[in-house]
């Protein structure tokens, strides 16, 4: 009996081997990699934000019947802050990316203008618009560095001068002047909101020469122009909504 039983044991055990050698081995696979967000920066977008700005106004009294001047270049500046609206379009091919906009900056940026050694006021930056394009290059999927340039456009309201600081004597009206921009910036794709981006822009602007009739406080003319030349510098940061987020193919290499 003992040897029946040893002899099924060995059957058994050799049986169980045979079939654990017949069966094929399970193949390995690796766990499937989470696809990468796909940013397409194709299709257009609104944005809106604010900064700080700064002005040199380069000025001096002339003659307005022969334009000879009466003094020399008097520098002054201006400081301040704006707030701004914006919308453009972009199109990406590879890690490029091209594109226009146009803006508006409702600003209060303002400072002491010296018209003549004791002839002085404040005067006031109070709106600016500019239209555009820009060329940007991705270094990252969600990252766009860029430059841009345009036409712009900016008002100065009048100035009241006051004389060595005794009183009210005339007034240099205010003025619109045209120009020019370049600037510099980065845009970057927030993840926790699909569609909202942040960009934050450099930007230097040179306005035309302004030339500005002074007058009594009554409005008459005194016989005296004022020649000026505004040049700004300002930093822009703006959130930005992309209303194609994510749209399309993305054909970029990184």
């Amino acid at each position: 009996m003992k040897k029946f039983l040893l002899a099924l044991t060995a059957v058994a055990a050799f049986t169980g081997s045979a079939s654990a050698a017949d069966l094929a081995a399970r193949p390995y696979t690796k766990a499937p990699i989470a696809a990468p967000v796909a940013y397409s920066w194709t299709g257009c977008y609104l944005g809106a934000g604010g900064g700080g700005a700064m002005t040199n106004n380069d000025s001096n009294l002339v003659d307005p019947a022969t334009g000879l001047a009466f003094t020399g270049n008097v520098t002054s500046g201006a400081r301040g802050w704006f707030g701004t609206v914006q919308g453009g379009c972009d199109y990406q091919f590879n890690n490029w990316v091209v594109g226009a906009f146009a803006d508006y900056d409702f600003m209060d940026v303002k400072g002491d203008t010296g018209i003549f050694p004791g002839l002085n006021g404040s005067q006031k930056q109070d709106w600016q618009w500019a239209v555009g394009g820009r060329v940007g290059y991705l270094v990252l999927p969600q990252l766009l560095t860029y430059v841009s340039g345009g036409y712009t456009q900016a008002h100065w309201k009048s100035t009241t001068l006051n004389a060595f600081g005794v009183g009210d004597v005339g007034i240099a009206p205010g003025y619109t002047r045209s120009g020019w921009f370049i600037g510099t910036g980065d845009e970057y794709a927030l993840n926790f909101l699909p569609g909202l981006f942040w960009k934050t822009e450099y930007r230097y602007s040179e306005f035309d020469r302004a030339t500005v009739g002074i007058t009594d406080l009554a409005g008459v003319p005194v016989g005296v122009n004022s020649v000026q030349k505004q040049r700004e510098h300002s930093v822009r940061s703006e959130l930005v909504y992309r209303f194609n987020w994510g749209g399309g193919p993305v054909v970029a290499k990184y």
